[in-house]
């Protein structure tokens, strides 16, 4: 009897050293996958650190080539005027151009001020670069990777957002300054007082200066986006290794 009670109590005792044994063996694979765990998750953190920072610069340098193309091409001679960015005649102008282009000495009022807006969006593009460049520092990873998984213009999106109402403000002086020195706002005055001497015409005094500003802009800002385009699906305009990296998989 004594014999059997022994032996009973051996069985007992190794079915709860087997228990125990696989107890631990369980709390083993935990702990080995936890560690693992945590070295894939320290991995994939240095890995997106590294990538974050060579995203944000490639974007910003896919900006800065896209900033310093379209400045270099619509600040040129004929930049806008020979571009699809030619400013043309406000619409609150018509009505005045149509009336007074029938005035001996303004038959050609309408090809003359569309040069002259032109030439003063020219001057003041000159004036657009470290207004960008500024923009372009402020980017952050969160924004680099929301763009670089946006649209074709998600970057020139972007910078539109971040620095347009800053580019008005510097612009507008630029703008009035250039269309004074091609005498525009003073010729518009003549425009205008011819129009407003015509007897029984509603009195109007359309200012270019808003309308010169936004085309300019507009012009800058689609320019921009073309050169996007281009980095972000030719490869052949991924001039640096940059580039070529950030935007490899994007051709």
């Amino acid at each position: 009897m004594f014999a059997q009670l022994f032996n009973l109590k051996s069985v007992f005792q190794m079915k709860r050293i087997k228990i125990l044994l696989s107890i631990a063996a369980i709390l083993s694979v935990f702990t080995v996958q936890a560690q693992f765990k945590d070295v894939l998750n320290k991995a994939k953190q240095t890995v997106t650190k590294d990538d974050s920072g060579e995203t944000g610069l490639g974007l910003k340098e896919a900006l800065n080539v896209g900033v310093e193309a379209a400045v270099k091409q619509l600040s040129a001679k004929n930049g806008y005027l020979e571009s699809p960015y030619k400013i043309l005649i406000p619409e609150d102008a018509r009505t005045v151009i149509d009336r007074v282009k029938k005035i001996p000495g303004f038959q050609d009022v309408e090809t003359k001020l569309i040069n002259q807006m032109n030439e003063a969006a020219e001057i003041a593009a000159e004036k657009a670069t470290p207004i960008f460049v500024n923009a372009i520092k402020q980017m952050t990873f969160r924004d680099a990777v929301k763009i670089l998984n946006g649209p074709n213009d998600a970057a020139t999106q972007y910078l539109q957002s971040t620095s347009r109402t800053a580019l008005y403000d510097a612009f507008m002086p630029v703008i009035q300054s250039s269309l004074d020195q091609v005498n525009a706002r003073a010729y518009w005055k003549t425009v205008v007082d011819a129009y407003n001497s015509i007897p029984l015409v509603k009195k109007m005094n359309p200012a270019l200066d808003d309308h010169v500003n936004n085309k300019a802009l507009d012009g800058l800002f689609g320019l921009i986006a073309v050169k996007e385009n281009g980095i972000r699906t030719d490869v052949s305009q991924r001039t640096s290794p940059l580039l070529q990296k950030v935007f490899g998989g994007k051709g």
